[in-house]
């Protein structure tokens, strides 16, 4: 099983993170960002608590329709990655912030095909871009965070551009809120959303900022 442990990029304090130098003009209404940061459940479970985002979804990207399911995914030879679909208000957080969170909250991401013992193709870092606009302001913030010396270790993110989101089986929605003493959920989701709270509370929805648990059994955001 993997542990928080197994995963040392999670140890990096707020305070070395930078705010991003570019971000993505600001839309009219909603907007959008795919992320692949390892295990989807943990990583909904970060941007489920935060302020402004309205909607996240786990599920698959990367590869074809046929191949869109956990079973196939797991193999690690579709090309999908796992990954959580965000929808946004960009007035109340931008692309830019929900980058840091992924960088600095959400995973890992100087950890190849992997987060701690969870190892695969499937469980890359990876931003799946949807505008020329996204990659450029994604790929300008791991830059900044490689010069300044973030990470001990190379960022390995890939960007890669958003072919399609194939929505996940129902049960791995919202797993870890319906899930939080999981063996697997205590051992990875629980440490994230305690750095989250810990670092971030003034980014959480008024339910989350507490003690981070939020809502438990239904699919909002």
């Amino acid at each position: 099983m993997v542990n928080s442990c197994d995963i040392p990029g999670l140890n990096v304090p707020r305070s070395r993170f930078p705010d991003p130098e570019q971000d993505v003009p600001q839309p009219a209404d909603e907007a959008r960002l795919v992320l692949a940061g390892g295990c989807f459940w943990c990583v909904e479970a970060v941007y489920k608590a935060m302020d402004g985002v309205t909607k996240v979804e786990s599920g698959y990207s990367g590869g074809s329709a046929e191949t869109a399911t956990y079973e196939a995914t797991c193999s690690g030879t579709t090309g999908h990655a796992e990954v959580v679909d965000i929808h946004y208000t960009p007035s109340k957080v931008s692309f830019g912030e929900l980058l840091k969170v992924f960088f600095s909250v959400a995973h890992d991401p100087t950890q190849l095909n992997r987060q701690g013992n969870d190892r695969g193709t499937q469980y890359r870092s990876a931003i799946f871009y949807e505008t020329p606009e996204q990659k450029q302001v994604a790929e300008a913030y791991i830059h900044q965070l490689g010069a300044a010396g973030v990470y001990p270790d190379p960022i390995v993110t890939t960007l890669e551009p958003l072919e399609a989101f194939y929505p996940a089986e129902a049960y791995h929605q919202n797993f870890a809120a319906r899930n939080p003493y999981q063996p697997y959920i205590m051992a990875v989701a629980a440490p994230k959303m305690e750095k989250l709270v810990n670092n971030y509370g003034d980014r959480l929805k008024p339910e989350y900022s507490d003690d981070g648990s939020g809502p438990s059994d239904d699919n909002t955001a």
